[in-house]
């Protein structure tokens, strides 16, 4: 789904603190220089989802958006942001580095520390934003390639300049089935890009591999209801043989089929103590988190908690 929001939309009076309320409602809470007159702002937002990423077009006249020291102490969830110039030109300064972006090169930077953009001539841009987490590189190599322009002499992050542009740009990738399929390559696509750009490539390697835990265990999280989970989903996902997967979680002390079980039965526990869950059948609660079998998973819920899916049930809603 794509939202399109414009400062038109707004009295004249209010206009100035519905664009500041709509950025940091929606994208991220920034200062944003706005003129005295509001009938020079002109602002005009396409903001849609892909998954964890955001892709956010913007329009509008010259500003500078700057996100102080306060608020990058600010508790929300860690981003990565890529701008992508489309027309136009605009710069960037974060950790003490200066970037100039003309169309077609981009640049990133992080909501954890101070940052300024400045659109003098106007703003012509594409913004995605991706949850720190999600690109798995370490904060060193985050901080090693934040305001730098990226895009022209390095052929990965050429590549990721001409996707992202497609993305924002397309009204049929941004389409929500189609737009959620693509999530994760953009994710990896964005990964590459800075590991390529790195002036140390061993920081990005690295990253890769100590993080390859965390994402193993995120990926099985996030597929715990899918019937098709299984060691080899996993490692494809990956990009891993099913021998290293097995070795990854090995190091951790955990075990595939025991860590699959063991989570879903907790999401049938806490599914069956929700106030619906009276309302619907043991059997498709188990269905929904992975056992086709209603009999053997009441065997295993029993063996698992001491007590039948059903006792739970009754235990937590009468309560």
């Amino acid at each position: 789904m794509t939202t399109l929001w414009s400062a038109t939309e707004a009295a004249g009076t209010d206009r100035a603190a519905a664009v500041r309320e709509a950025v940091g409602s929606n994208v991220v809470r920034v200062d944003i220089d706005l003129p005295d007159d509001p009938g020079q702002i002109d602002v005009e937002l396409t903001l849609s989802e892909a998954g964890p990423v955001q892709v956010l077009s913007v329009r509008s006249m010259a500003t500078t958006v700057t996100r102080s020291p306060r608020l990058a102490r600010d508790d929300s969830e860690p981003q990565l942001f890529v701008t992508l110039q489309a027309t136009g030109s605009s710069a960037m300064a974060q950790h003490g580095r200066y970037a100039q972006l003309g169309p077609g090169q981009f640049a990133v930077y992080t909501t954890t520390s101070p940052y300024t953009l400045a659109f003098d001539r106007g703003l012509d841009a594409h913004f995605f934003r991706i949850p720190l987490a999600e690109v798995a590189l370490p904060a060193s190599a985050i901080r090693e390639v934040s305001a730098r322009t990226l895009g022209d002499h390095d052929p990965v992050a050429a590549l990721t300049s001409s996707y992202l542009r497609r993305l924002a740009v397309s009204p049929g990738l941004r389409a929500r089935a189609v737009a959620d399929s693509l999530a994760q390559p953009t994710i990896d696509l964005v990964r590459a890009a800075l590991v390529s750009s790195l002036g140390d490539p061993g920081l990005g390697k690295e990253s890769l591999q100590t993080t390859l835990e965390m994402r193993l265990l995120e990926h099985m999280r996030a597929h715990l209801a899918d019937g098709r989970l299984s060691p080899r989903s996993v490692a494809d996902a990956h990009n891993i043989s099913v021998r290293h997967l097995y070795t990854v979680l090995g190091r951790c002390g955990i075990t595939f089929g025991d860590w699959v079980r063991t989570h879903r039965l907790e999401a049938c526990r806490r599914e069956l103590a929700q106030p619906h869950a009276r309302a619907r059948t043991i059997a498709s609660v188990a269905r929904q988190w992975g056992f086709p079998d209603a009999t053997h998973f009441s065997r295993v819920f029993r063996e698992a908690y001491g007590m039948t899916p059903r006792e739970w049930r009754a235990l937590r809603t009468e309560r």
